[in-house]
This record gives structure tokens, sequence and C-alpha cells, in this order.
């Protein structure tokens, strides 16, 4: 049965400051790695897909000759226009979201894709990005994880804790299928993985802004409840914490798709 993601695309306004504030950006190692394996050039044009603040475009601009960053969320664009002029890097911003991709925009070398492509209609998205992807060109999802090692002991309880919070009603539409086996099934069926693991030093309170970052525990959700939840991470977390700080072994992925050859 193909997944039938909403159209009515959760409201991310409430979530931008923490967002910014709370969100682990992804490894620049990672970055660095990608642009080398995908050998991208100054000449190469990037589409940012479901761009959110911005993170992945502002990473490539340096290393491509042209960015696009697409988002339905107007303040998730404005946050990503400040965060360009901050970084001294060019990029254009679009509000349009996965179902308006056409041929007006042009054509890419890669397509990259953050924390977004759960909230797509999947295998149309590949659909209409084949068409605008150039024939050696590239969909890179990118994700983090986080390895079963001492140092994370910490996150099981955060989770839970945030989990007791969350309006399911706002999650992540239900998809029987990973993203691999939907990519196996599209164009762009030749898939590599690709993770950096890094330790980061985490303040306590930037765990109560990734909690309220989150479309199912954002503060336009849970309204007076956020209090509450900021409340509780900041009375519970410190138990494993030293110095206010959480130790956090975190794993950055991208998962490159091309087309067969």
């Amino acid at each position: 049965m193909p997944e039938k993601p909403a159209r009515s695309f959760p409201r991310f306004k409430s979530t931008v400051p923490h967002y910014l504030a709370g969100r682990p950006n992804y490894a620049p190692a990672l970055i660095r790695i990608v642009a080398q394996q995908l050998q991208l050039a100054e000449n190469d044009r990037l589409l940012d897909l479901g761009c959110g603040p911005g993170w992945l475009g502002i990473a490539f601009a340096p290393l491509v000759g042209n960015v696009l960053g697409m988002d339905p969320e107007p303040a998730m664009l404005e946050a990503a226009r400040a965060a360009a002029a901050a970084a001294n890097v060019r990029i254009e911003l679009v509000q349009r979201s996965s179902y308006e991709l056409g041929p007006d925009l042009g054509t890419f070398d890669v397509v990259t894709i953050g924390r977004a492509f759960h909230w797509m209609d999947r295998a149309d998205t590949l659909r209409r990005l084949d068409g605008l992807i150039k024939p050696d060109g590239a969909v890179v999802l990118f994700n983090d994880v986080r390895p079963e090692v001492p140092e994370n002991s910490w996150y099981k309880h955060y989770s839970e804790l945030v989990d007791s919070y969350a309006d399911s009603r706002n999650s992540i539409p239900l998809q029987h299928l990973r993203h691999e086996a939907v990519l196996l099934n599209s164009s762009f069926d030749q898939l590599m993985r690709i993770g950096v693991i890094e330790r980061r030093v985490v303040p306590v309170p930037r765990l109560v802004d990734r909690a309220l970052s989150m479309s199912t525990s954002s503060p336009e959700q849970l309204g007076s409840l956020s209090g509450r939840l900021a409340h509780e991470i900041l009375t519970q977390m410190p138990q494993f914490a030293t110095n206010g700080h959480v130790v956090e072994i975190m794993e950055s992925q991208a998962l490159i798709a091309r087309r067969s050859s």
C-alpha cells in the first residue's frame, strides 16, 4: 500500500529558536567526505530540500557554485537567511514543499535532504527528483544516531521523558518501509552510507531546546505543558551530567543514492 503523508505540514514556527539552540548539527567532517565522494565542484548546483534553518545548504555552499534551499515553513527560511548571512555564504531560498518540485527549478548535481524525508511522499519525491537531477547526480539523505555506548546511557531516560509529553496527533506519518527500501525501488538504487562519530559535550539547558524543537513536543503543541517538560528535564537530567553538561556520542550519517550506471 503506498504511503500517503498529509499535505498539511506541521507548523514549525514555534520550534525555530529551540531548533537552532538545541538540535545537533551534522559533523563538518561528514560534509567534507560527502563532497569528496561526489567530487563536487565550483560549477555544481545543489538543492537542499526541506532545508529548515539551512544547515546543509550553508555547509555545502563554499564547495559548490549555487545552492537553493526549499522549505514550506517561512520562519525556518528566515532563520536560514540569517544563518547564511552570519556564515557569509550566499544561498537562494524559496518557500515550497516537495509536492511543488518541478522543471521550473532547473537541474541539480546533488539534492540533500536532512531530517525531512519522512514528512514527504517519498516515492513521489524521488520520481520528481529523477527529472531534476543530472544523470551522474545524487540524492543524499542526512541523519544522526546515537551508538549504544556508556556515554549515551542518559539518552534513553531523556527520550522516554520527552515521549511522555509528546502529542502523537502531530507525529511522523506511519511508514512501513525504511528509506533504503524506498530508494532501492526508485531510480536512485545504488546506495552508500557514510558515518562520522564524534564526542560532544551538551549543556543540560540545550536538552530543553532539543525537546521543544520536535513537532510532537513543540511549544505550539504542548502549550502550558512545555514549561512542565522543561522543568522535568532541568531537574532530572543533571544526575547524568558533569558540571552541568552531558556527554553525547553522535554519529552523523549520509546515505548517498545514485542511479545505476
